[in-house]
């Protein structure tokens, strides 16, 4: 029997597992995606020889097509900014927009990114499945194998975090603005 044939056959019979896997990692739409590429990908493969452990292989493909997944969209959530940035110039040319506020919103919802980023790796997930997917609890605990009380402990977290740092990051700007003031009018 050929690597492809048994490829085939071991990959109908843990599709299953490779759906499970994937479901541990990314949100429930994702899941089907993921194993269907494991299937493409590991069918792409060029193999010298005949593969020793086929399953073990789509296992591990699935697994990391869905990290890869997992920090595509971290990266969306980073890069968003950008893309607000992008918009804003655009707001520019509207005569109802205020340039001022505009740059100020801006720059909050870059620091808010950066702030996301400081979280714990488990936290971050958490928080970016239920404030950037809008998951529900239920299903941000299915998602990481976590309770609902997990979830919400891990939500307060990032929210405390991040309402904590934003917080000291307006206090810092507003009282590095004041001392500017006060230096330029002695």
């Amino acid at each position: 029997m050929s690597s492809r044939a048994i490829i085939n056959d071991i990959f109908m019979m843990c599709k299953t597992q490779l759906a499970w896997i994937a479901s541990r990692i990314v949100p429930p739409h994702e899941i089907e995606d993921i194993v269907q590429e494991t299937y493409v990908r590991v069918c792409q493969f060029r193999t010298t020889g005949e593969v020793r452990e086929p399953r073990a292989l789509l296992l591990k493909t699935a697994k990391n097509i869905a990290l890869d997944h997992v920090k595509r969209a971290e990266w969306r959530l980073n890069s968003s900014y950008e893309d607000e940035s992008i918009i804003s110039e655009n707001d520019k040319h509207d005569s109802t927009s205020d340039p001022f506020n505009q740059v100020a919103s801006d720059q909050e919802f870059g620091q808010f990114c950066e702030i996301v980023r400081e979280l714990p790796q488990q936290c971050k997930k958490v928080f970016i499945l239920k404030k950037v997917y809008g998951y529900s609890q239920r299903e941000v605990a299915k998602e990481l194998g976590i309770s609902e009380s997990t979830v919400e402990k891990h939500i307060a977290k990032g929210m405390k975090h991040c309402g904590k740092a934003m917080w000291k990051k307006r206090n810092d700007v507003n009282s590095k603005t004041s001392t500017e003031v006060k230096e330029a009018h002695p």
